[in-house]
């Protein structure tokens, strides 16, 4: 299954551009990371059976391996993409947060958004290593 992180605004380089690029070259997955200027730009329609989660502060506060589970069942379940976007800084419509499949939060503090991003990509790569049986994550 492809993990695309669709964001707003660029990166460039930063130290939170080389820990999304250290995650990114570490994920066993296929990755796609797309960026979108802070205004404008559209989203990529998707092209093949995708779920869409959207950070957002109103979202779920997921344990590593709650994520793990959710994302391996869609992936079990033959979604091809999940999508994961993280919006401008206003964040998202609520005609967006209303089709999203999943909304998700790193806890209650407000994050800036590139490290949101590097924090996202920390994640995934744990995602992927509980559902690989990798030592990596170690729940106690």
């Amino acid at each position: 299954m492809l993990l695309h992180v669709i964001a707003r605004g660029k990166i460039a380089r930063s130290p939170e551009a080389e820990l999304v690029a250290r995650y990114d070259k570490r994920i066993t997955w296929p990755t796609k990371l797309t960026e979108l200027p802070e205004i404008g730009g559209k989203i990529p329609d998707p092209q093949t059976p995708n779920k869409t989660v959207l950070l957002d502060e109103r979202g779920k506060n997921l344990s590593s391996e709650e994520l793990a589970t959710i994302i391996g069942n869609w992936r079990d379940d033959g979604m091809r993409e999940a999508r994961f976007i993280l919006g401008a800084a206003d964040g998202h419509s609520k005609a967006e947060r209303a089709d999203a499949d999943l909304l998700l939060a790193f806890g209650n503090a407000t994050w800036p958004h590139l490290l949101a991003r590097a924090m996202l990509m920390e994640q995934l790569y744990r995602v992927t290593t509980i559902l690989a049986g990798h030592p990596y994550h170690r729940a106690g």
